[in-house]
């Protein structure tokens, strides 16, 4: 799925998002509203993990979303 997709069905594959990285409350999903950008910088806050890790799990994610 792409990005304009996922964004659009943003409250429909945020459940997929929270099973995915389950650390990352409503509140922070709800902030990233679809935006990859966004996503990936949560992930990384919370995860503690470099950009491009972060960056590479949402898109692998975002293929089979």
């Amino acid at each position: 799925m792409n990005w304009d997709q996922i964004k659009g069905k943003w409250t429909q594959v945020k459940g997929s998002a929270k099973s995915k990285w389950g650390e990352l409350t409503d509140d922070e999903l709800d902030q990233a509203a679809g935006e990859r950008d966004k996503l990936v910088g949560k992930i990384q806050e919370k995860y503690g993990i470099a950009k491009e890790e972060a960056e590479k799990q949402v898109d692998e994610w975002s293929q089979s979303a």
